[in-house]
């Protein structure tokens, strides 16, 4: 039988900390530390298989839960020797949600759920302590009714304000039992008023709307946000934890805290957190109060403090991993409510990770899979320009919650950091506090900025996760987020105004200051030496690690030489593809292109031509110089012509307005004639157009100077004593005999170089696929190419009928309705487009058993993409040079994933197709073909 219900307590769980799909992260961290004989409070948890019956049963859960969820919670009640609802010993639960994956304030949580007008008197009689209890009782209608009722808590705030001011007190604190008891009565109105029902009074009624509203939480809009944002399925659902209530807020021997066994945003290992005294678990994390410094619990407690070091110290070697926990003190008495695996910035995880390998925690293999590819990349990431942030006067300074360098436009909304950042704007969210409603302003924003919190509130938790440079409890800024502005002394900051923030230091600056290149990427330029930087060193040592599981190679995609070199230094074992077009546009060029494009006969071009010819050769000298023997994929000219050429419309306005104004006739007559060209050359759909392969093909030419300049580049380095390996790409295939076209001319250019140099060269020649045709008819042509490359942009537009420069207009409304779980330009589509790369794959190796083959698109640098490339059995993945690490850690962590599972890459061996079968007389074509019967790039 199927169980839904784990209990845990009295040293014993059900469950276990290796449960998480089925009791979520915080069922099994309780199950976990229960068996180890740590302090927690009994309980139960309901699995995530029920929370997926309640969406099955359109929101409603399963008629025999309640009666399971009553014999549970008797073993509670026999253990702690209280009940629920009993007016003399009244039992309070929690009712908390917990997913597989933590989703830090994403969904709901319940606290002091039994109280009601008869146990609250209980628990007063029962405590000794009258205020007590009525602050847990208004405690539990606002939580309740916010998250049950969707009311609103500003409303039971305003409630709580107005009584601080009738009494004279500016903290809760100063509020007596008699002030409690009345708000009790304020809360219950408004909750009558606003939900149109009595707040419920049976505790049994209470748990089952409260644990349904835990499920429901599920899939809250910012659960939606944060699990789209993080690629978390939403069928895994929640787990629902209830469990016995230990109370923080009992006096000054009572108190409640969160924190981690290493510092979350360094990754110093230094105990880190919070707490707050005569408080409950929800004052810290929601940044209401500011809390105190972990370490002055060692003041106030001392030996609850030795004891919460003893356990979290022994927690982390456990799992060894940084814990992030939760605990309450009641009345001198230590107990442990939460612990799961610290979420870190970055910067933090590679530093642990590097540590805890030196520590002989974990093996370097569990170090490589503890960092995120995308954590790696926050150490990329800019930091300010010392020299210019002096500019820039200090305003403020909170909490450095999270680093990195931020500045944008002040926004003081979720909704308006979104809209905003669609506008093309960059913007800082400014808040009070952060509530997890914010998730999707905290996402577009490029860093955020609160008046209130501290080390382990929201802005912080998430602002951490995301590697969002975040500021928090800057208490000298007053936001008003009503007027759309901040305040700081006799300055006023409003919305729109440049502001720039320092997460690492906590500084609020005025304006937009400039950034600069990390330490990590200093020291790739030279400008810093490795051992000045720790964190260089870590970040090296990690990818070193990752090198010795990948088997995906990892190449970078660079034009010019400054570019290659950034890829070198970032480890490119080669350039997966040089965009030659990119070369046409520099302000030298770019008059001879519209020369050669202008030109109306084959001998004005090649004149062009004839030009533009030493400014290729010197381009691809200097890329070959720089990869040092690495393999450099060189793409013919790829784009149509008329992307040269002045817009058509600018040359209209220019012509009317010189026509007007009497203009100089010479220029008049000049702008016309491009206009003419221009039409000549207008195409309704450029990308399905005259270009790629077909301008080769029209204009032979073309081909030719491309081809020259690559080997005559090639010959000269090589003859300096550097070795050089060509890769001519041809784009746009979708014909085999295209590519037989372009082919012969590049083979013939070469031998034509070749045999002036004296000297021979190895290289190859392949195509790009990027046009569905080509993938299916793959076995025919790897018959004459030598390799292949996936142009995933192009193929993704092509194979899925998507413009990528339109695409934004629907693709945000595709994810949110599920269509596709990923914008298909930055994540592979694997499903339709990897299907075309199956396919191809396949075919390919059919016709040539190692065929190499990578993929040069934007997807390269996508981890979720590059597991894909992985698994169907490619050779590299080029991605931009500042990728290039991210692709490094990707490859290793999926060939370890995968060697875990079992999993090996697919390397297709199909079949022979009869077309492949031909293919064994390749080289009496060749010879046919007048390519001397020599496979094209073999060395003599």
């Amino acid at each position: 039988m199927t169980r839904y219900i784990y209990f845990f307590g009295g040293g014993k769980a059900d469950g276990n900390g290796k449960m998480k799909e089925v009791l979520g992260g915080k069922g099994a961290g309780l199950a976990e530390m229960t068996n180890a004989g740590i302090p927690v409070p009994p309980g139960f948890t309901i699995s995530t298989e029920v929370c997926r019956l309640f969406y099955a049963n359109r929101q409603k859960s399963p008629k025999w839960l309640d009666a399971e969820c009553k014999k549970h919670l008797a073993h509670v009640e026999k253990l702690v020797g209280l009940r629920l609802g009993d007016a003399e010993a009244p039992l309070l639960v929690s009712v908390r949600s917990g997913a597989r994956d933590s989703m830090p304030g994403m969904m709901d949580t319940i606290l002091n759920l039994g109280l009601n007008d008869q146990t609250v008197l209980g628990l007063a009689k029962r405590t000794g302590n009258e205020r007590f209890a009525w602050d847990s009782y208004r405690r539990f209608i606002s939580m309740f009714a916010s998250v049950v009722y969707d009311m609103e808590k500003k409303g039971f705030e305003r409630k709580i304000e107005e009584r601080k001011l009738i009494k004279g007190v500016k903290n809760d604190t100063g509020l007596g039992a008699a002030d409690l008891k009345g708000l009790v009565g304020d809360f219950k109105a408004l909750v009558r008023e606003k939900a149109g029902k009595d707040f419920p009074q049976d505790p049994y009624i209470q748990l089952r709307e409260a644990r349904d509203a835990v499920f429901a939480s599920w899939m809250n809009e910012r659960a939606k946000t944060y699990r789209r944002i993080y690629a978390i399925p939403d069928h895994l659902g929640t787990a629902c934890s209830v469990v016995a209530m230990v109370f923080g807020n009992m006096g000054e021997d009572s108190g409640t805290g969160v924190g981690f066994t290493r510092n979350p945003a360094t990754g110093e290992k230094k105990f880190y957190g919070e707490y707050l005294s005569n408080a409950q678990g929800e004052d810290v994390v929601a940044g209401i109060r500011t809390p105190k410094q972990i370490d002055q619990l060692k003041d106030d407690q001392p030996a609850v403090y030795d004891q919460l070091r003893e356990i979290t110290s022994r927690l982390e070697k456990h799992y060894r991993d940084v814990q992030d926990f939760e605990f309450t003190i009641q009345q001198g008495t230590l107990y442990m409510l939460q612990t799961r695996n610290g979420k870190r910035t970055g910067h933090a995880a590679v530093r642990i990770a590097c540590d805890m390998v030196r520590e002989k925690l974990i093996t370097p293999r569990d170090a490589v899979m503890r960092v995120l590819p995308d954590q790696l990349e926050q150490l990329l990431h800019p930091i300010f320009d010392a020299t210019k942030r002096k500019e820039h006067p200090v305003i403020a300074k909170g909490l450095d919650a999270s680093p990195g360098a931020a500045a944008g436009k002040v926004v003081f909304h979720a909704d308006d950091a979104v809209a905003w950042t669609n506008r093309g704007d960059r913007v800082l969210l400014v808040r009070g506090e952060t509530c997890p409603d914010d998730i999707h302003g905290m996402a577009a924003a490029k860093g955020v900025l609160t008046a209130i919190g501290g080390a382990t509130s929201h802005a912080t938790v998430v602002g951490r996760q995301m590697g969002k440079p975040t500021v928090v409890g800057c208490s000298a800024i007053k936001v008003d987020e009503v007027a759309r502005l901040f305040r700081v002394g006799d300055r006023v900051v409003k919305e729109g105004d440049f502001l720039s923030i320092d997460g690492s230091t906590g500084e609020v600056m005025l304006g937009d200051v400039p950034t600069r290149a990390s330490e990590v990427v200093q020291v790739l330029h030279g400008e810093l030496k490795p051992e000045q930087s720790a964190g260089f060193q870590d970040f090296a040592t990690l990818l070193t690690w990752a090198d010795k599981y990948r088997r995906l190679k990892v190449r970078a995609n660079a034009d010019i030489p400054r570019d290659a070199e950034a890829a070198i230094a970032f480890g490119a074992q080669g350039i997966g593809l040089c965009r030659t077009e990119h070369m046409f546009f520099a302000e030298e060029r770019l008059p001879i292109v519209v020369e050669m494009i202008m030109a109306d006969t084959e001998a004005k071009r090649r004149a062009a031509l004839d030009k533009l010819l030493p400014f290729q050769r010197n381009d691809f000298k200097g890329l070959f110089a720089t990869m040092r023997g690495k393999p450099v994929t060189i793409r013919t000219l790829d784009p149509p012509l008329h992307e040269f050429l002045p817009k058509r419309e600018e040359l209209m306005v220019e012509i009317a307005v010189l026509k007007a104004t009497n203009g100089d006739a010479g220029k008049l007559a000049e702008k016309e004639k491009i206009l003419a060209r221009v039409t000549e050359l207008h195409e309704f759909n450029p990308m399905l157009g005259h270009r790629g392969c077909r301008l080769g093909i029209t204009y032979p030419e073309i081909t030719e100077m491309q081809a020259r300049a690559i080997f005559e580049a090639a010959i000269d380095v090589a003859a300096s004593g550097r070795p050089t390996e060509p890769e001519v790409m041809i784009p746009l295939v979708g014909n085999v005999k295209e590519f037989t076209h372009q082919k012969a001319i590049v083979v013939r250019v070469a031998e034509e170089v070749m045999a002036k140099a004296g000297r021979r060269l190895k290289y190859t020649v392949g195509t790009m696929i990027e046009v569905p045709r080509a993938a299916v008819t793959a076995d025919r042509i790897a018959e004459e190419a030598e390799f292949f490359s996936f142009g995933t942009n192009d193929l993704t537009q092509m194979g899925s009928g998507f413009s990528r420069d339109d695409s934004g207009k629907f693709m945000g409304a595709y994810i949110d309705l599920k269509i596709y779980a990923k914008d298909v330009f930055q994540s592979l589509d694997v499903e339709g487009i990897g299907e075309l790369i199956r396919i191809a794959v396949s075919r390919g190796r059919a016709t040539k058993e190692h065929l190499k083959i990578g993929i040069c698109g934007e997807h390269g640098g996508d981890p979720d993409s590059i597991a894909f490339c992985h698994r169907v059995g490619l050779d590299y993945v080029s991605c931009s040079p500042f990728r290039v690490p991210v692709a490094r850690l990707a490859a290793a962590r999926v060939a370890i994933a995968d060697e875990d599972a079992g999993r090996k890459p697919a390397v297709p061996k199909a079949k022979k197709s009869a077309r492949a079968k031909a293919s064994a007389n390749v080289p009496a074509r060749r010879a046919k073909a007048g390519l001397r019967g020599r496979p094209v790039g073999a060395r003599r």
